[in-house]
């Protein structure tokens, strides 16, 4: 045996069929846990206070590509900002449920960061309902969108499916999940704007349910003014039913959905931050029961 090749394996394994590779991610994560203790403690010694653990809310899916998307994010979140206490929550379908991660976090305080691209019933009632329920001190944060991070994203993932810019004659439908709530429209026509000043091409918005236009009809749309080829901007957290129904619609190219983009994760926690700066109570139980009276949380702005 060669003494390169002495070395060759040397580097590769330890005993007991360990290697390296799995050795380095174990130093890492000691690492990382070490400088997550040492961030709660101040020069003098005493140790600072933990900030308020950030739950974010994602709605769910029977779809497991979705959880396994989220929870990808909630680590790229973690890794952004080490020492904060990052949850999930589950509006329904996932495990665990938006009421079960806020119990467990007892009464200590959260902010609840919606993985929801608009406004609309679950941002206004579902969560903000749960959040009243629980004997967390909690404030929720607006909806991710809009907000140029998407558009970010957005553009990035265009691209990544054959997007060019400068093309002619093209145009994109912006597809998105859909709610009857108006807020909801005023907002992803938002994003659609600024994603058309991006591109330098026409942007509508269309959705897979509970409004109009569809993604058909607004391909047929762009299609009625001229736009040779038209691309389906996946305007979705994850991969789940709607995402790949719009997708099979675009008569050229589809992007995958927001996903694990770095853009996603900052924006989570500029949300976060954005709560805690704004003025107005915590939102908390006193008592428990029936009969327990709660604080309002503050209104934020998008």
């Amino acid at each position: 045996m060669t003494a390169s090749k002495h070395l060759h394996d040397e580097s590769t394994t330890l005993p007991h069929g360990a290697h390296l590779d799995s050795t380095a991610h174990i130093m890492n994560r000691i690492t990382s846990q070490l400088a997550d203790q040492l961030s709660l403690v101040s020069r003098d010694g005493r140790r600072r206070p933990e900030p308020p653990a950030l739950v974010l809310v994602a709605h769910g899916s029977r779809d497991p590509r979705t959880l396994r998307t989220v929870t990808a994010l909630v680590d790229r979140v973690r890794e952004l900002r080490p020492g904060l206490p990052v949850r999930l929550g589950h509006i329904e379908l996932n495990e665990p449920l938006l009421p079960d991660t806020l119990a467990a976090l007892g009464t200590s305080e959260a902010v609840l960061v919606p993985l929801l691209l608009s406004r609309g019933y679950h941002v206004k009632r579902d969560i903000p309902d749960m959040a009243a329920a629980a004997p967390a001190r909690t404030r929720v944060a607006t909806a991710l969108g809009p907000h140029p991070l998407l558009v970010d994203a957005l553009h990035d993932r265009l691209t990544e499916a054959g997007w060019r810019k400068g093309a002619e004659k093209t145009g994109v439908v912006l597809a998105a999940a859909g709610s009857r709530d108006p807020d909801a429209a005023t907002d992803t026509g938002v994003t659609a704007q600024l994603l058309a000043d991006r591109l330098g091409a026409p942007v509508i918005p269309a959705y897979a349910s509970a409004a109009r236009p569809t993604v058909e009809e607004a391909v047929q749309a762009l299609t009625s003014r001229g736009c040779r080829r038209v691309a389906v901007a996946s305007y979705f957290t994850a991969p789940g039913y709607f995402a790949t129904q719009c997708a099979e619609a675009a008569p050229w190219i589809a992007s995958a959905p927001l996903g694990t983009h770095p853009a996603m994760a900052r924006l989570v926690l500029h949300r976060y931050d954005e709560a805690l700066t704004t003025q107005g109570d915590w939102t908390y139980l006193r008592g428990a029961g029936n009969g327990a009276t709660s604080h309002p949380q503050p209104a934020l702005a998008g």
